[in-house]
């Protein structure tokens, strides 16, 4: 019987193709306007410089420095998983670089998000990755850790199989059954942005959605 701390769970189905291929075409910030604004991760940075990233939360929780169930987790993966790893934030040693980037290409995984430190950085060029920062130290082997847990990335809880998007702004993850619902939000988002773009383009000075604030609040 596993304990908490030391846990490997099995891994999450991953987003139907419609799903995914549905958000290749939403910028994050569209997601996390619909998000309450208050939903995303924050505090990484963004490594790769081409390629969205779009997949399925398999989560990670590692101690600091250690990335013995990272392997592990990579014999579980399938097509369409991305690495979430909370590693606390720990700096002092790297948890992935470039073997792991090839072996978790061979499994499918589509990108990493690390809450904690990467090295060889000029492989993820084309590979998405986010993570807190980067040392040349290598990780240690020696666990514990859990697999398939609840994590928490960046101040964002990541529960897995949760939707993973990221993009040049950011990351934000929210449920699969959210998903539909909010690419609908996304896309009208989208349109009302749109219809902004082109009044400013007009060059009328008044913007009609700022009146219609200012005069619902008394002051036109």
């Amino acid at each position: 019987m596993s304990i908490p701390g030391n846990r490997i769970h099995p891994a999450p189905a991953c987003a139907p193709d419609a799903i995914v291929t549905g958000l290749r075409d939403v910028v994050v910030p569209h997601l996390s306007d619909n998000l309450a604004r208050s939903v995303g991760i924050g505090g990484l940075t963004r490594y790769n410089r081409t390629g969205k990233l779009v997949g399925t939360a398999f989560t990670v929780k590692c101690r600091p420095g250690d990335n013995l169930m990272i392997y592990k987790a990579l014999t579980m993966m399938s097509a369409g998983h991305v690495l979430v790893v909370d590693g606390a934030g720990h700096l002092d040693n790297a948890l992935v670089g470039e073997l792991i980037k090839l072996y978790a290409l061979q499994r499918g995984c589509v990108g990493f998000v690390i809450d904690g430190a990467i090295r060889d950085v000029a492989c993820f060029t084309d590979f998405p990755c986010y993570a807190r920062g980067v040392n040349h130290k290598g990780p240690y082997k020696d666990g514990p850790g859990e697999i398939n847990v609840p994590v928490s990335i960046g101040g964002q809880v990541v529960m897995p199989g949760d939707i993973v998007v990221g993009d040049e702004d950011g990351v934000v993850c929210f449920p699969q059954a959210s998903a539909e619902h909010l690419l609908t939000l996304a896309d009208a988002h989208r349109r009302k942005e749109d219809a902004i773009q082109q009044e400013i383009a007009s060059g009328v000075p008044d913007q009609a959605w700022i009146t219609k604030i200012l005069t619902a609040k008394g002051l036109i």
